[in-house]
């Protein structure tokens, strides 16, 4: 198992669970691992997700696309994340998003049905409990998350859905220098933009004295942008 290594490093799906435990409990689960290039459909709109995937190197982004090829990005997935959860727990309802690469990237498959069946060994069954407990709390995370997203997405006015954004990347890294995890399309995808009605807000704010930016590098500086003194 040539991914144990990462996985020892990778919380939260295994946490309290060590490089022996999670061997152990691997080889009763039956994952597979896969390679895909940037690009690549991992999950396909209309088929079962069966296997709910753990990213161990790259980035996966959660998407829809409409009948006219329109993408919108709902949720992205780095290196220890899940994505497919949700479908895995719901083996029968085929999928009405689809997971692609955002850039190259290894994926572990865990097969639904292991992961809901009890496990005769007492000390396998036992890790099988505590990584559904760590399932549970992943689960409770994305809610959070996808909460958030509602908020940026339920603000009236493209710049206040940017400014809702940014706010939130600043106060999760806890300073007001920060790097966000999208390009500039895929920061219009995820708030629902034309990208150019995003580039031209940013170099409004950027004018304005709100912000400074540099690719996907932020910096949230003192000015107030509703005019207020900061």
């Amino acid at each position: 198992m040539e991914y144990l290594r990462e996985l020892a490093q990778l919380p939260p799906l295994f946490r309290g669970i060590d490089r022996r435990e999670a061997e152990l409990l691997l080889g009763r689960l039956s994952p597979r691992l896969e390679e895909f290039p940037r690009g690549s459909v991992l999950l396909r709109r209309g088929e079962p997700a069966g296997a709910m995937g753990l990213v161990l190197t790259g980035r996966v982004h959660i998407q829809r696309v409409d009948f006219w090829g329109n993408r919108s990005i709902l949720a992205q997935a780095g290196p220890g994340q899940l994505f497919g959860e949700s479908y895995a727990c719901l083996p029968a309802r085929p999928l009405e998003v689809e997971a692609a690469a955002a850039e190259p990237c290894r994926v572990l498959f865990l097969p639904a049905r292991g992961l809901f069946s009890p496990i005769p060994d007492p000390g396998a069954e036992a890790l099988r409990q505590r990584l559904l407990g760590n399932l549970l709390e992943v689960l409770a995370q994305r809610n959070l998350l996808l909460t958030r997203k509602m908020e940026h997405l339920t603000q009236p006015t493209t710049r206040q859905k940017v400014l809702s954004y940014l706010s939130a990347q600043s106060l999760l890294a806890g300073e007001a220098e920060f790097t966000i995890p999208f390009d500039r399309q895929q920061l219009a995808d995820y708030l629902s933009l034309d990208r150019s009605a995003l580039s031209a807000q940013l170099g409004r704010l950027r004018r304005e004295g709100v912000l400074e930016f540099r690719k996907n590098r932020f910096h949230l500086l003192d000015r107030d942008p509703t005019g207020k003194e900061g």
